[in-house]
C-alpha cells in the first residue's frame, strides 16, 4: 500500500504554540497554580520550588459540601431482624401495660365505671345484689392480666413476622436487587 498524503512535518521538531496557549507565550517549567503555592523563595534549586509550601485557598467554596452515596439494601440478616424486632416488642408490650394501667386508674378517678355500672343496673332492672357489677368485672388486677396475655401474643407475633418479613424481602431481592438508598453526609 502506497502513503498518498505526501511529506508530513515531524512533530518532535515543532515549536509553535500548543493548544491553549497564546502564541509568544510557553512556559519555563512546570506549571504551578498561583494559588496553590507561595512565592518563590531564595536559593532554591535550579529545577524549581523547593520549599514551597502549600497554603489554603480563601473563599474558595462558602456552603458546605454534601457527599452523597448510593447504596443497596442487597440482603436482611434475619437473625439479626428477629433480635431487634423482639426488643422492640417487648419494649411496645410494656408500653401498652403501663398505658392500660394508667387509662383504668384515669378512668377510675372520674368515676366512669361507677356511672356505666348504674346505668346497667337500671337497665336491666336488676338490684346491687344479684345484677351485673361493671366495678368488680373491670377490676385493675383483672384488666392487667388481660392486657398481660394480649402482650405476649403481641411480642410472639410481632417477632414472628418481622422474621418471615426478612425471609420474603431476601427472596425478592434476589429477584429485583433490593431496595436502594441515598445517603448524604454533612461536614
Amino acid at each position: 500500500m502506497t502513503d498518498t498524503r505526501g511529506q508530513q512535518p515531524s512533530y518532535e521538531s515543532y515549536n509553535g504554540p500548543l493548544p491553549g496557549e497564546r502564541p509568544g507565550e510557553r512556559p519555563s517549567g512546570p506549571y504551578h497554580p498561583p494559588q496553590a503555592y507561595g512565592a518563590p523563595t531564595t536559593g532554591g534549586t535550579a529545577g524549581g520550588q523547593t520549599g514551597a509550601v502549600r497554603r489554603p485557598r480563601t473563599g474558595a467554596r462558602t456552603t458546605p459540601r454534601t457527599r452523597k452515596a448510593r447504596l443497596r439494601v442487597a440482603k436482611a440478616d434475619p437473625w439479626s431482624v428477629m433480635k431487634v424486632s423482639f426488643l422492640l416488642s417487648i419494649a411496645l408490650g410494656i408500653c401498652t401495660v403501663v398505658a392500660a394501667a394508667v387509662l383504668w386508674m384515669v378512668m377510675d378517678a372520674m368515676g366512669v365505671f361507677s356511672t356505666v355500672g348504674g346505668t346497667i343496673s337500671e337497665a336491666t332492672g336488676s338490684n346491687e345484689s344479684n345484677g351485673f357489677d361493671l366495678q368488680s368485672f373491670l377490676s385493675l388486677p383483672r384488666v392487667l392480666m388481660f392486657t398481660s396475655v394480649i402482650a405476649v401474643i403481641d411480642v410472639v407475633l410481632m417477632t414472628a413476622l418481622a422474621t418471615l418479613g426478612a425471609f420474603i424481602y431476601n427472596l425478592s431481592a434476589g429477584f429485583v436487587g433490593g431496595v436502594e438508598l441515598t445517603l448524604a453526609e454533612d461536614e
